[in-house]
């Protein structure tokens, strides 16, 4: 693609007039009468209060706060439409399946032909089930382009499954609803946002000098993270990098001595 038609693709994600085909998620639909008071017991966002139409980024989340999915709930008038991107460790249903036991709930796969509305990532992100009119269709290199200049981190690329949500904020309305009453790993969650922090954060960062994906990133002469996303098609390089908690304020540069800047 050449720069111009990135520059405005980019351009009409900034301005929520773009549209993302997501045909190529996956897709769960959670049904039954017991649906939403079970997906809202597991999932870290307020599902139970979506209105239907509405989506909501989310994340379940192992017994000890770490990330084992990340999806949209999207409320439908049949139940709940999980979608989760297909690079992701483990499908959305195998996770939740164990937790089934005696509820009136039912987990399907469905195909999903459909497309993205909005701001792919943060609040606002909305589903249509076609391409919709008067909007312009956004190609995945200009998407990841959007996404990495914004910082918008994602699993499993920025995040692993060792991972916990407050490595790149996502500790915070309206991926976890902080006055839930339980999900999966709450107390995780609750016990590093009030008495303390993660050991390493997802950075936001540009670079005057070439940078690859996995290339080692240094304080004061030590590795202290290393590249997760970069997109060398801006001015300079914008990345994402997943640095230690006690390097996130330090002079950062590349191990190839590119110095790193936060914007």
């Amino acid at each position: 693609m050449d720069a111009r038609r990135l520059s405005e693709q980019v351009r009409a994600l900034d301005d929520g007039r773009a549209f993302v085909d997501v045909s190529d998620l996956r897709a769960i639909l959670v049904s039954g009468p017991d649906a939403a008071r079970w997906l809202n017991d597991l999932v870290t966002a307020d599902v139970e209060g979506l209105a239907e139409g509405d989506a909501v980024r989310s994340l379940l989340l192992s017994p000890t706060g770490r990330i084992r999915a990340d999806v949209h709930v999207w409320s439908r008038a049949e139940g709940f439409l999980l979608l989760q991107a297909p690079d992701q460790p483990r499908p959305v249903d195998e996770l939740l399946a164990p937790y089934v036991l005696s509820s009136e709930v039912a987990l399907e796969r469905r195909s999903f032909d459909g497309s993205v509305v909005g701001l792919p990532g943060v609040p606002g992100w909305r589903f249509s089930a076609g391409a919709p009119p008067d909007a312009t269709r956004v190609e995945a290199e200009a998407l990841e382009a959007w996404r990495i200049g914004r910082g918008v981190a994602r699993f499993p690329v920025d995040l692993d499954e060792d991972s916990l949500p407050a490595e790149a904020g996502l500790d915070r309305e309206p991926v976890v609803a902080t006055a839930k009453g339980c999900y999966l790993g709450q107390e995780s969650v609750a016990k590093i946002r009030n008495f303390g922090h993660p050991t390493r954060v997802v950075l936001r960062l540009t670079a005057a000098g070439p940078v690859e994906v996995g290339d080692p990133i240094l304080a004061d002469g030590d590795v202290k993270g290393l590249v997760t996303s970069a997109n060398t098609r801006d001015r300079g390089v914008a990345l994402l990098a997943r640095v230690r908690w006690d390097a996130r304020e330090s002079d950062l540069r590349t191990a190839g001595g590119a110095l790193l800047s936060r914007p």
